[in-house]
């Protein structure tokens, strides 16, 4: 039985991949138009990668005194829900981001002139940026700021499921907001790596 549903899971992860290529692909004659600009995914997965150890040492940290669970419940809750969320639950969130972005006639630049266009460029554009190269030091960080907030919510909703699948014996109740408030700590954290780009940047811009 488990060997069948090792392979389950395999074609699954698969089948995720192939799904993730083929959105790429159908994008990518869109993102042309914006003569290739910054997809920020390439940006902030290094981030993640980099983060991801510090990440389930401090939500499991947090899990394991708030829901009261064994250590190796603790490591194997936090490791597998992270490795879903980085993996998967982010890279997805990105393509229907940038698949917002290009339908809505994301694609195209519209400059930087008035304050509006530069919040637009960091904002509605932020998937996938615009390459205005005089202003990418500022735009990277903010765009990487904004992108954080549906990145959160989908770590959350992603490791929230993989928890409930393996920590059958806590309430729904319970575990929601624990993981909610452990993903609003590795976040909070998260954020300042974008903030000290921007200042690093604001201070050789002077």
């Amino acid at each position: 039985m488990r060997r069948v549903k090792c392979h389950e899971e395999i074609v699954q992860s698969l089948g995720c991949k192939r799904f993730i290529l083929s959105a790429f692909v159908l994008l990518t004659p869109g993102l042309a138009q914006a003569n290739a600009g910054v997809p920020m995914l390439f940006l902030v997965m290094p981030a993640f990668a980099i983060a991801l150890v510090p990440i389930i040492l401090v939500e499991g940290f947090y899990l394991s005194k708030k829901l009261v669970i064994t250590p190796s419940q603790t490591a194997k809750t936090v490791t597998l829900s992270n490795l879903a969320s980085t993996v998967v639950g982010i890279p997805l969130t990105w393509l229907i981001l940038v698949a917002v972005q290009i339908s809505t006639g994301g694609g195209s630049a519209y400059g930087l002139d008035t304050l509006i266009g530069k919040i637009l460029a960091v904002t509605w554009q932020a998937p996938w940026l615009i390459p205005y190269e005089q202003d990418l030091g500022w735009m990277i960080p903010v765009a990487g700021i904004v992108l954080l907030v549906p990145f959160f919510f989908a770590s959350w909703w992603v490791e929230f499921f993989v928890s409930k699948k393996l920590l059958k014996e806590i309430s729904t109740e319970m575990l929601k907001p624990a993981v909610r408030n452990a993903n609003l700590i590795s976040y909070c954290l998260l954020v300042i790596w974008p903030l000290v780009m921007l200042l690093l940047n604001h201070g050789t811009s002077e």
